[in-house]
């Protein structure tokens, strides 16, 4: 099979090598490349997965791959052609806000199509400390949790010292000025004094996503893995 589109080379190994097909970054990628990529992955029995495509780009790519589905809120376009993996374990994706939301959503579809069971728990940040602590239990038996923040990023601290489980803090460009388009949060995410905590880049939900999925695979001989 021929990896050469000219304008991209799709790496068809990937699903053998990771246990997930690639994964296409629509940003800076106009609609017929994204479509074309998709078109080859499909052509190779994997099924096709964009991250930050715009609607504008949604619509031009569903006019050329009709069976292609639009995850509005995440900004992910799917295009399947085989079963995707059986959910198993658990993450949970936690939100600070509704203005976290489509990172929060990225992370979230990303580690189901990895084969995790996915609990939400939206707009829970520090600044109304109780909507977090009433809402512990519905986390408290995932196998890894996303905590995504913008402003000054203390949700994943504060959820490091209620759990034992690793927790992924996501760290968003939401904020005034002095967040300085997310900086203000990671830097506060990497300085998190609670243990376990770990940290990816500025909006990269699906990075959060992967991750936690790859915590979440059962493996031979693991209790969760026939939950």
């Amino acid at each position: 099979m021929d990896h050469d589109l000219h304008f991209a080379k799709p790496d068809y190994d990937r699903l053998r090598r990771r246990g997930m097909p690639e994964v296409i970054y629509g940003a800076g990628k106009t609609a017929e490349q994204i479509a074309a990529i998709m078109r080859a992955l499909n052509e190779a029995g994997q099924n096709a997965f964009a991250t930050r495509v715009t609607p504008e780009q949604a619509a031009a790519i569903r006019s050329a791959l009709p069976a292609a589905v639009y995850h509005a809120d995440a900004r992910i376009l799917t295009c399947d052609v085989t079963p995707l993996p059986e959910r198993k374990g658990k993450v949970a994706v936690l939100c600070a806000g509704t203005s976290d939301l489509p990172v929060a959503e990225e992370a979230a579809i990303t580690a189901e199509r990895m084969g995790a069971n996915v609990v939400r728990v939206y707009d829970i940040g520090v600044a109304g400390l109780h909507r977090l602590l009433s809402r512990v239990e519905q986390f408290a038996d995932a196998r890894a949790i996303i905590v995504v923040a913008g402003m000054e990023g203390a949700l994943p601290s504060v959820v490091g010292g209620l759990t034992d489980k690793p927790v992924i803090a996501c760290p968003t460009s939401i904020g005034y000025g002095a967040s300085f388009g997310g900086i203000a949060a990671l830097l506060g995410m990497l300085n998190s004094c609670a243990a376990g905590v770990t940290v990816v880049n500025i909006d990269n939900g699906f990075g959060a996503g992967i991750a936690a999925s790859l915590i979440n695979k059962p493996r031979a001989g693991d209790p969760a893995s026939a939950t």
